[in-house]
């Protein structure tokens, strides 16, 4: 099916694996022109050629650490001087670490909050003008589960993430009228390098192994599977056009 995004330019934060990688090559298959950006120079480079074979898109890879301001707004800024446009931005990175409220203190907090919320905001704000001006953008938030239901030892990502939802639930009312529609996709347990971590701590802590604990988690599910990236990337790509998520 056409989604409609041939010609258009695309961010994917966090994009050198797991949901951001997955989201980076359904929209190439797609026909958009890709940036990819995360901290992993050698990763990042390395996805961004595999999915150039894969598709015959053109995808650029820029290095970007995306608790930093200076470096998002090098990025929205490098893609402007490129492509002279902005079409679409999924904002997605990776989660702050499992543990309880007794666990963290001040530090962890504003880490988690510079890592999960101030990340979305600001790449936000630096692709909003562009925008405005071309009167069509879409944006999609990478958030979890946890904003519908807390997950018990994700205090601070349950925190974070829901303000990400607030966030995008307040401008999608403001941008509307500029063709810009603002969306947020919650996934569950998916099968990525981050879910594997959780569970290898989970394991560490409850004396099982890392394969038991993944398959307690995907038994609560109807197909008793977890989800794979794949799916999620198909997910997001069919909710573009019409802003339809």
């Amino acid at each position: 099916m056409d989604m409609g995004l041939k010609g258009r330019v695309a961010i994917v934060g966090a994009s050198s694996r797991g949901l951001g990688k997955a989201c980076a090559l359904e929209l190439a298959r797609q026909g958009a022109t890709v940036v990819t950006c995360a901290r992993n120079c050698e990763a990042l480079q390395a996805t961004a050629k595999e999915i150039r074979q894969a598709t015959g898109a053109e995808v650029r890879h820029l290095q970007a650490d995306l608790t930093q301001p200076e470096q998002i707004r090098h990025l929205a800024d490098e893609v402007l001087r490129r492509y002279g446009r902005i079409d679409v931005l999924v904002t997605n990175n990776g989660g702050p670490p499992a543990g309880y409220f007794d666990e963290f203190d001040d530090d962890d907090f504003a880490a988690a909050h510079e890592l999960t919320l101030m990340s979305a905001v600001r790449l936000i704000r630096a692709v909003l003008p562009a925008m405005r001006v071309q009167q069509w953008g879409r944006i999609v938030n990478i958030t979890s589960v946890s904003v519908k239901q807390p997950i018990d030892n994700l205090l601070l990502s349950n925190v974070y993430r829901a303000g990400v939802v607030a966030l995008a639930k307040t401008l999608s009312q403001q941008e509307a009228i500029h063709g810009i529609t603002i969306n947020n996709v919650a996934p569950g347990y998916t099968r990525t390098d981050r879910v594997i971590e959780l569970a290898g701590s989970r394991a560490a802590e409850e004396g099982k192994s890392v394969e038991e604990v993944l398959g307690e988690q995907a038994a609560a599910y109807p197909m008793k599977r977890m989800g794979e990236p794949e799916e999620l990337a198909a997910l997001v790509d069919g909710g573009y056009v019409e802003g339809l998520l």
